[in-house]
């Protein structure tokens, strides 16, 4: 083998990964080694001003785990979650499959629907948190109009997820709803018509072509939605002046509790970096639940049955050596 020939076989085994080798490098200094090094702090007892303080071991964690406010925040952090996820991709598969209908100035609409999207988050936050306002919002001034008396929505903590929810709904639903858009529009037109010439209408349609078809595609929106989730900030956060969760921490997320520790009058690194760890390991877990309950969806009813040989008749096999005698009988009378 010539140089030349060692040379583009080596190309081509490398290439691949050559390609692919700078995100890998980004990640490992931009996202990997910082969740090591908090990793690594989150088992020391490391303060703001005074750096490392000694070696602690597993204290931080026992630390925040044995606080109430934690337990408040993890609540508020799934409730919070689940209120914002669950409408926002029922909505969102719903606004797509309209955008996928004959619609005029199609662009034009979908654009609209990402413009909430690209709206800064604290902007969002600062404008309904006027709209939720517990006397003066908009929100009760119409429900005042119908008999329903003004929500105090800072004071409770169901009224403040709800307004959460509605923030973080307001932000995502149109992203979400272009990521199922696309998808739709990869699904097969035959489909449609074999469905259409068998008598379907459109109901039975979307609920046997469309939704079986956007499994996958509404699992990743899932995924999506749980990391982020389990994550929001922006919005709790600007919910009210003060930004520290509500007067009795009505709306106090595991984020902001991380940031309580890290900057607030404790300035704890090592138990900061604690609760960083428990909500990495939480989203992790949810993400790996969300991945196989996906395999297991995908691969449902799409699993081909093995079609069972034809055995053929016996007469049939019978008369298979039959015909082959004869053609040696006769090859060898022609000898």
């Amino acid at each position: 083998m010539s140089r030349r020939d060692r040379l583009g076989k080596l190309d081509f085994k490398l290439s691949p990964y050559l390609y692919v080798a700078p995100f890998f490098i980004v990640f490992a200094i931009t996202g990997l080694y910082p969740l090591l090094y908090t990793a690594w702090v989150s088992f020391h007892k490391w303060h703001l001003i005074g750096g490392d303080q000694g070696f602690n071991g597993v204290d931080n964690y026992v630390s925040v785990v044995q606080q109430p406010t934690f337990w408040i925040a993890l609540r508020n952090t799934f409730s919070i979650f689940l209120l914002s996820s669950v409408p926002q991709i029922i909505a969102a598969i719903l606004i797509a499959y309209v955008l996928n209908t004959n619609l005029r100035a199609k662009t034009f609409w979908r654009m609209g629907v990402l413009l909430p999207y690209v709206v800064a988050p604290v902007a969002v936050s600062i404008i309904f948190s006027k709209l939720f306002a517990d006397q003066s919002g908009m929100v009760n001034a119409l429900l005042g109009h119908i008999g329903v008396n003004a929500i105090g929505w800072h004071s409770s903590a169901f009224w403040s997820h709800i307004a959460i929810a509605n923030m973080v709904n307001f932000r995502w639903t149109g992203y979400n709803a272009l990521i199922i858009l696309a998808a739709m529009q990869a699904i097969p037109n035959e489909l449609y018509e074999a469905a259409t010439v068998d008598g379907a209408g459109r109901m039975r349609q979307f609920w046997s072509i469309t939704i079986p078809q956007l499994r996958s595609t509404i699992m990743f929106v899932v995924i999506n939605s749980t990391i982020g989730g389990l994550q929001i900030f922006d919005e709790p956060r600007m919910f009210d002046t003060m930004g520290n969760g509500g007067a009795d921490n009505q709306w106090l997320t595991l984020t902001m509790y991380l940031y309580q520790l890290g900057w607030g009058p404790q300035k704890s690194f090592g138990r900061a970096s604690a609760v960083a760890w428990i909500l990495f390991l939480i989203i992790l877990l949810f993400a790996a639940l969300s991945f196989m309950l996906t395999r297991r969806i995908s691969s449902s009813g799409t699993t081909p049955t093995k079609t069972p040989r034809r055995r053929r008749p016996e007469r049939a096999r019978a008369a298979v050596p039959d015909r082959a005698a004869a053609r040696r009988t006769t090859s060898e009378g022609a000898l």
